[in-house]
């Protein structure tokens, strides 16, 4: 049994586009060798239960909340310092993440060489400007 729901009311365009992050920080959060993520505005998500937090220094430099699951340590969601009123959820905790598409590729410059995401999408080094 989840510790925790969550449920996103936005329109479903903004779940559909994930951005796949290879930073270091988001490969240690997950677990993982990239995070996909996506960004929603934080009034249209409502999580029951309680989550953990802890701060860290996103890929960006600029610092980062990290929600994570209390139980088994999965991690839920993040929110950048520099974008109130914005959340943003990590895509393999949805109910069915096939929803998301990759939109975009972030920090490929810290990527491990085995992984490719493939389609057309913007790539870009580090973070876009």
């Amino acid at each position: 049994m989840a510790a925790f729901a969550a449920r996103c009311a936005t329109q479903p365009r903004l779940i559909r586009r994930a951005t796949v992050c290879h930073c270091r920080d988001c490969q240690k959060f997950t677990g993982s060798a990239f995070a996909a993520l996506v960004r929603v505005p934080k009034e249209a998500v409502t999580i029951q239960g309680t989550l953990k937090t802890f701060s860290s220094i996103g890929g960006s430099g600029n610092p980062i909340l990290r929600h994570f699951c209390p139980e088994c340590g999965s991690s839920i969601a993040e929110e950048s310092g520099t974008r109130a009123g914005i959340i943003i959820l990590n895509v393999g905790t949805f109910d069915d993440p096939t929803v998301a598409k990759p939109g975009r590729e972030i920090f490929r410059d810290d990527a491990v060489p085995w992984i490719e995401v493939h389609g057309e999408i913007p790539r870009f080094a580090k973070r876009p400007g």
